[in-house]
């Protein structure tokens, strides 16, 4: 179980790097962009590492305060279902 659930989380992570990268190139272009709630879905199913990493990387979306309270919302909630999930196996 913990095997699937550490695939899950680094499979989604690049899946959100990805879009984070595709969305930088659109927005340097002018062009469409990847709505901010697809990226904050794709933070919520598990691809919240791979988001911090990408708004590191690319230096995309880390200014945005709305964008950034959501994001941490998000981060937040993961780490609070994990302890949840480590304090009720104890």
């Amino acid at each position: 179980m913990v095997i699937f659930i550490a695939a899950w989380y680094v499979a989604l992570s690049l899946v959100t790097v990805l879009v984070y990268a595709i969305d930088k190139r659109k927005a340097t272009a002018g062009t469409w962009r990847v709505k901010e709630n697809t990226l904050h879905l794709l933070e919520l199913v598990g691809g919240w590492p791979g988001g911090l990493a990408a708004q590191h990387i690319f230096h995309h979306k880390t200014r945005k305060a709305s964008f950034q309270l959501a994001f941490w919302a998000i981060v937040i909630l993961h780490l609070a279902g994990w302890g949840v999930l480590i304090y009720r196996r104890r």
